[in-house]
């Protein structure tokens, strides 16, 4: 049995206890929709294999893990009074005050009675006779439930290398995303770090302030633009917090569901100085919103080309060193990958204890007891820290025994590539529903803003089940085939699907090769959304509802409709091309 923490003590195994729902996972996710579905009245257990709440935010805590997206957007938008009682410190939240927000929503909404922590599901069976899906967990719990809803996170599976001599290695080995939770002192050691991606963009330049020796083992340089981060003033948030509404309206319009200024204007029709001022204008304003500088960065390779040689420049201007610099400077799609926002990054490497070791062309051989050789090198180390990523979108269901009708598992199903409809549900698995699943924005999106789109449409869709009598809601292949194809086809308009990527699952050898989210844009998605529920649940099969009456009005939650005098922007707006929602 797993170690009692301070918010789960031991506890015997539940045995028998049935529910109307049951959630895996408490982070922003798990924790909407307990407080959803509780007020309306369903029943809901959450198992939490983490010691607390807060998910992505509970196990990543590595040095200067933060948000990148602005901390004045990235929060709940269902509470009016939770909008006006919390104060963000930083444009950018750092990981303990993200932590600290989570925890506030769930003592404030009261939903930790309702949580098990340090369980870890290990079985979900959909029994065809009982209607119901039948739950196992790591502690022994045993428990049925009419719904499982899968709330696991698009980036939680921690991607562990299986490098050669790993465990030879005397040294201790970290790993971004299961980060020690009492921290890691590393003044005066010498430390390796494999991978450049966002979390060791972040944590790079806070281990170079302790390491003596910093080595840096770089597989594919990575695009990184400036956060600018700074203290928010008061008068700065009480200006949001006037019209908050406005601002998250204004988000749900645009592709990512956050805002910020969006320059139509195609890169290829300005003027070369024009477009040299606006990138520089964009540069200086920082974070994510720099592709946002013109409207075809991510749809035209023409264009593409004039923003990464502007951020190529830069990487040049900064990194001291020819050598350094030359390899720290990208040469695939700007934007391709996730775009990184950094403090500091670039700098740290013009400084004297810290070294770049490029791994592109010969990689990393093996693990010793004293270090990391490549190429016949030995590197040697007091401390490591794998900076390796996740399996994204997927790996967390790999890690749950998940069966549906005839016997036949997810796994098998999702074999050569996920496949959902609208990225809630799966054929063939009834009443499991997937947050932020794949075939939906989640990662192409504000996450927590996809999160409360999901679960209010998942919510919505329950209660109307109950109101009709329903047993049970399963997408039909025929319309889930034609989602999984219109998600290939968006996908192909942008520049995104062309690179390996781990939003293709190609950061984790022998995975299938699929764009895995939805790339059409967050409104547009939530357009479709909207008009399958007031549809009647188009494309979905509602096993013993009662037609013999006219069904209640289905329950749409009006925030989801963007208002008419907003302005929607899409990837089909942005590249005058039609993209057919299907």
């Amino acid at each position: 049995m797993p170690p009692a923490t301070q918010d789960q003590p031991q506890r015997a195994p539940e045995a028998g206890a049935a529910f109307d729902a049951i959630i895996v996972g408490a982070g922003f996710a798990g924790m909407y929709m307990l407080h959803r579905l509780c007020g309306l009245g369903f029943t809901a257990r959450v198992y939490e294999a983490g010691g607390g709440v807060g998910g992505t935010w509970y196990w990543n805590r590595y040095p200067g893990a933060r948000c990148d997206v602005e901390s004045m957007q990235y929060s709940f938008s269902f509470s009016e009074e939770l909008d006006q009682q919390w104060d963000w410190s930083e444009k950018y939240a750092p990981q303990p005050e993200i932590l600290a927000y989570a925890n506030h929503v769930a003592d404030r909404f009261d939903l930790r009675r309702h949580i098990l922590f340090d369980t870890r599901v290990t079985a979900a069976t959909f029994d065809e006779t009982g209607k119901c899906w039948r739950i196992e967990t790591d502690r022994g719990d045993k428990v049925s439930a009419k719904f499982c809803i899968m709330a696991v996170g698009c980036l939680s599976a921690a991607n562990h290398v299986p490098f050669r001599g790993r465990e030879d290695f005397q040294g201790p080995i970290y790993h971004t995303g299961e980060w020690p939770h009492e921290g890691v002192d590393f003044t005066g050691l010498r430390v390796g770090v494999i991978g450049t991606g966002s979390s060791a963009i972040q944590s790079i330049p806070i281990i170079a302030q302790q390491a003596s020796a910093l080595t840096v083992f770089q597989r594919t340089a990575t695009y990184s633009v400036p956060a600018w981060n700074t203290k928010l003033t008061p008068e700065y948030r009480n200006a949001i917090k006037a019209d908050y509404p406005a601002l998250r309206a204004k988000a749900r319009a645009r592709p990512t569901g956050f805002y910020f200024p969006f320059n139509m204007k195609p890169a290829l029709e300005a003027e070369p100085e024009e477009r040299a001022r606006q990138y520089e204008e964009a540069w200086q304003r920082g974070g994510l919103p720099f592709l946002g500088a013109f409207g075809d960065l991510l749809f035209e390779k023409a264009a593409n080309d004039t923003i990464a040689e502007f951020a190529r420049d830069k990487i040049r201007a900064i990194v001291k060193d020819p050598t350094a610099a030359e390899l720290l400077r990208p040469h695939n799609v700007f934007g391709c990958k996730r775009l990184c926002v950094d403090t500091g990054y670039f700098e740290t490497y013009n400084l004297s204890h810290v070294k770049l070791v490029d791994v592109s062309k010969t990689p990393i051989e093996r693990f010793t007891p004293d270090g990391i050789e490549v190429n016949g090198t030995e590197y040697p180390f007091d401390a490591i820290v794998c900076a390796t990523g996740f399996a994204a979108m997927t790996g967390s269901f790999d890690r749950i025994a998940i069966t549906g009708r005839h016997g036949r598992t997810l796994a098998e199903k999702w074999r050569a590539g996920p496949r959902t409809y609208l990225g809630v549900a799966t054929a063939g698995f009834p009443n499991l529903f997937t947050i932020t699943g794949p075939g939906s924005p989640s990662v192409l999106a504000s996450m927590i803003q996809a999160i409360e789109q999901h679960v209010d449409w998942m919510a919505d869709c329950m209660a109307h089940m109950r109101d009709v009598g329903a047993v049970t809601v399963e997408p039909l292949q025929a319309y889930e085939d034609e989602w999984v194809e219109h998600v290939n086809e968006v996908s192909k308009i942008s520049l995104r699907s062309t690179c390996s990527s781990w939003y293709v699952g190609a950061n984790i050898p022998g995975r299938p090769r699929v764009f895995m989210p939805y790339i059409g844009g967050f409104p547009i998605y939530v357009q479709k959304c909207n008009e399958v529920m007031t549809n009647g649940f188009e494309g979905f099969v509602m096993e013993g509802a009662d037609t013999g009456n006219e069904a209640p009005r289905v329950r749409l939650t009006e925030r989801w409709r963007v208002p008419l005098d907003i302005e929607v922007i899409s990837p089909a707006a942005v590249t005058a091309r039609r993209v057919p929602v299907v």
